[in-house]
């Protein structure tokens, strides 16, 4: 009798030893987003579409969301038509031809388990805000004239993070505490996908530390809250005229050269909510008026964000909008150099994260929510 051909190896990627081919479902939708591409790439084409700039920008934006998808799925259909040939090839009867097959098999495989991930993370649901620009808050907490200085010292944080991503951050709005510090304050922060970072960031950042003005050294425990609210436009959000009050006041402090004779701040109250806003900022008063309406608006569509998270009921850690007013996310341990990150269960170097080189951090948080995510949809398998 001849000889029996060594076994082909498993022609898919593989998980824990089994092989595995990625779900029928997966390319299923993949395909769908291509042909949504291609419609979308049909649509440019259409002379209607390009005499319109702003609808021809609207479907550009649209159609490039999905190149990654397209590009992906392209490069797995080619894994797939290789690993075909490799199976032709592996029944040749030449020894020499069987062992290039299986190489080349074995290759496509370590390929196909690497893009298994990215295809099932394509899937997700992209938040529509992830790319706005965001209004972060910072408020003091428990802790009194030490929780406002650790206010400020997150405002520090952040604004150097900002400044680490090519953002632009500036102050809109802050109340300072008479022992130093802020009781709260506002960033405004523009730049690349701000907010996809940044929503990780919302909840209580919980400080031990020996306060500076504490003669017995012992260790406080102070709180600050973090707020973002991704800025949004006046059809997302409608504030009617009669819901808000509105007055002119003096920018200035106190007395001296602080205090402005020009009546250029305003004063804002949204009387359904109670919301106040006092902005200074602006030279002028038309602009701090759009300022705050602005950062009014930015205040409501988050209260409404948490509405609707929190009547979908869910188990995620990073869930992003639920509760995140009163969940302890972080704790900056002094004496220990450490920071402790409640969600993901791991600690960083204080130093580094007191400077602002969160983006470890951040990077983390975004891939345990993919992981939840995709749990949710079943494709963490």
């Amino acid at each position: 009798a001849a000889p029996r051909a060594p076994s082909l190896p498993a022609m898919c990627s593989r998980r824990g030893g089994a092989a595995v081919m990625v779900d029928a479902f997966v390319l299923d939708r993949l395909r769908e987003m291509r042909k949504v591409h291609d419609e979308l790439g049909a649509q440019l084409e259409d002379p209607a579409v390009q005499a319109n700039v702003e609808e021809m920008l609207r479907v550009s934006r649209e159609r490039s969301k999905l190149d990654s998808t397209v590009e992906a799925l392209a490069e797995w259909e080619s894994l797939e038509q290789r690993l075909e040939e490799g199976k032709e090839l592996f029944n040749e009867e030449d020894a020499e031809l069987r062992e290039m097959a299986r190489a080349e098999i074995r290759e496509v495989e370590e390929a196909m388990e690497a893009l298994d991930g990215r295809l099932k993370l394509l899937l997700l649901p992209t938040d529509p805000n992830d790319d706005k620009n965001v209004m972060f808050e910072i408020r003091a907490g428990t802790g009194g004239d030490e929780a406002a200085i650790w206010a400020n010292d997150l405002l520090s944080l952040y604004s150097r993070y900002a400044q680490s991503q090519g953002w632009q951050s500036r102050v809109v709005s802050a109340s300072d505490s008479d022992a130093g510090g802020v009781r709260d304050a506002t960033l405004e922060i523009k730049g690349e996908s701000v907010y996809s970072k940044l929503k990780f960031e919302a909840g209580v950042h919980r400080v031990q530390r020996v306060p500076a003005t504490e003669t017995q050294g012992r260790v406080h425990t102070s709180t600050a809250t973090v707020a973002i609210m991704p800025e949004v436009d006046e059809v997302a959000v409608e504030i009617k005229p009669g819901d808000i009050e509105m007055h002119a006041a003096r920018s200035g402090g106190a007395g001296g050269q602080n205090v402005n004779k020009v009546e250029t701040a305003i004063d804002l109250t949204h009387k359904p909510t109670g919301i106040r806003l006092f902005v200074t900022q602006e030279r002028s008063q038309l602009k701090n008026k759009e300022l705050a309406l602005q950062m009014l608006r930015a205040k409501l569509y988050q209260m409404q964000v948490e509405e609707q998270q929190a009547a979908v009921a869910s188990q995620r850690k990073m869930q992003v909008g639920t509760g995140s007013r009163s969940e302890k996310i972080r704790t900056y341990n002094y004496k220990d150099s450490r920071c402790t990150d409640h969600r993901l269960g791991s600690n960083f170097a204080l130093d580094g994260v007191l400077t602002g080189q969160i983006e470890p951090i951040i990077q983390q948080c975004i891939a345990l929510d993919e992981q939840e995510r995709l749990k949710e949809l079943g494709l963490d398998q």
